[in-house]
């Protein structure tokens, strides 16, 4: 059973920057050339819908990100460890959220969809001070 477990979380100044790492165990991701396993960065401000904030497709590195984010956030992934990372600089009062690691391995959906994504991590708390 796949198991995904975010860590890198915390408090910071505006201004500042995070790294937040998702381990993945009890799988081993496929790098084949027609593989559709992606690997999603979520988030979840407080009153707020959970929100897209990029993804990677796990055999071809392609990413994806929110607008929001783009040129701040660093979407990688290292696949001999089983694990993706999101490196945020320059981070802002609004990007105060939950973010939660995401899996999925289906074509159906867009990359930003969260349907597309079938396991999930419990989450780790990003809080960014004015």
């Amino acid at each position: 059973q796949l198991q995904l477990v975010e860590s890198g979380g915390g408090l910071v100044q505006a201004g500042g920057s995070l790294r937040l790492s998702c381990a993945a165990s009890g799988r081993t991701f496929s790098t084949y050339i027609f593989s559709t396993t992606t690997m999603a960065w979520f988030r979840q401000a407080p009153g707020k819908e959970r929100e897209f904030v990029a993804a990677i497709t796990w055999n071809t590195g392609i990413t994806w990100y929110t607008d929001s984010v783009k040129g701040r956030f660093t979407i990688s992934r290292e696949n001999a460890k089983n694990t993706v990372n999101l490196q945020m600089n320059n981070l802002k009062p609004e990007d105060t959220a939950i973010y939660y690691c995401a899996h999925g391995e289906s074509a159906l959906r867009p990359y930003d969809d969260s349907r597309r994504y079938s396991s999930w991590g419990q989450g780790t708390q990003v809080t960014v001070s004015s």
